[in-house]
């Protein structure tokens, strides 16, 4: 059910990126003819933004996990070493 669903969304926004990636390029092709540059230049800057942050943020989901991770298992570390201190001293 839920593929069906992801494949049709994927399907619908893979059109319209083809769709923005043609009007960039007539854009840029119009302003590099005309000795502009500049614009080129930005859009190299934003592509590469726009790339980078997903994976930007994947490192940073997973860092955070990593951290609670951590401070999970130092509790339940924590929370074992105290029952066995409390089993120590009732088995006396």
């Amino acid at each position: 059910m839920y593929r069906g669903i992801l494949t049709v969304v994927l399907l619908l926004f893979h059109v319209a990126a083809w769709a923005q990636c043609a009007m960039c390029r007539a854009t840029l092709e119009n302003n590099v003819s005309e000795g502009d540059i500049g614009i080129a230049a930005k859009l190299n800057v934003g592509i590469l933004y726009l790339f980078a942050m997903p994976y930007l943020l994947a490192v940073v989901i997973g860092f955070l996990w990593y951290r609670q991770s951590k401070r999970n298992a130092q509790k339940l570390a924590m929370a074992e070493r105290i029952k066995n201190r409390i089993q120590s001293i009732h088995a006396r």
